[in-house]
């Protein structure tokens, strides 16, 4: 196993589409949810202990080797708003073809055969890191990084906040990235005994809701 890998994986700059999303963040924006650095943070921890758990357990059941069909399916049942489960193949599109280029793998290519329009993020991501050769923990490190990461560098885009103020909102959020990480990842080996009802279903409402009203903006600077 190289851990370096995680680091190219987990890069932004790793061309896995996600800087055209905010996490929410554009519509948390635009209704006065996030309106400085203290409630950035408000928002991401929020995200992390929602949408953020449940990604990070999906991505590590698939780095364990759950069948990752079987994982996209449970995935839907989870997401609600078509707008999410739009932008999550989307993104999962965008992430499989940087992951084939990277880490060439049949089980990757077995994938995108079977959801030529992109299967969810959160396995996809899972079975990169398991091309990679990284482990279930990996995966869900480098999603709860990204729960977060999206929506601190969009609000500085829509915001101009202070980049040094968006870090060091990430920085504090670190000791919870941890405990979430670690609470995926047990839920992604539970799962590999009991099946995936296992995994986590925690739920944001508000993130659905304003996911649908953001995708009918006339104009909008991100995709979700």
């Amino acid at each position: 196993m190289s851990r370096a890998a995680l680091l190219v994986l987990a890069d932004g700059r790793f061309p896995a589409g996600g800087h055209a999303h905010s996490g929410g963040a554009e519509a948390a924006v635009k209704a006065g949810r996030i309106t400085d650095a203290a409630s950035l943070e408000d928002f991401c921890r929020g995200r992390l202990h929602t949408a953020g758990l449940v990604s990070a357990a999906f991505a590590a059941a698939a780095a364990l080797g759950i069948d990752p069909v079987t994982l996209d399916s449970a995935a839907d049942a989870r997401t609600p708003s078509p707008a999410l489960r739009a932008a999550a193949r989307r993104l999962g599109r965008q992430l499989m073809r940087a992951a084939r280029a990277t880490w060439p793998s049949t089980e990757l290519d077995a994938l995108a055969r079977e959801f030529p329009k992109g299967a969810h993020q959160p396995v996809v991501l899972g079975l990169a890191a398991r091309a990679a050769g990284l482990a279930p923990d990996d995966a869900a490190y480098c999603s709860v990084y990204e729960s977060v990461s999206g929506p601190a560098t969009a609000t500085v885009r829509l915001l101009s906040l202070d980049p040094f103020d968006a870090t060091a909102v990430l920085a504090r959020l670190a000791p919870e990235l941890d405990r979430i990480a670690h609470q995926a990842a047990g839920a992604a080996r539970q799962a590999l005994d009991d099946g995936v009802d296992m995994l986590p279903a925690a739920s944001a409402p508000l993130l659905e809701i304003s996911a649908e009203a953001h995708a009918a903006w006339p104009v909008r600077l991100f995709a979700s």
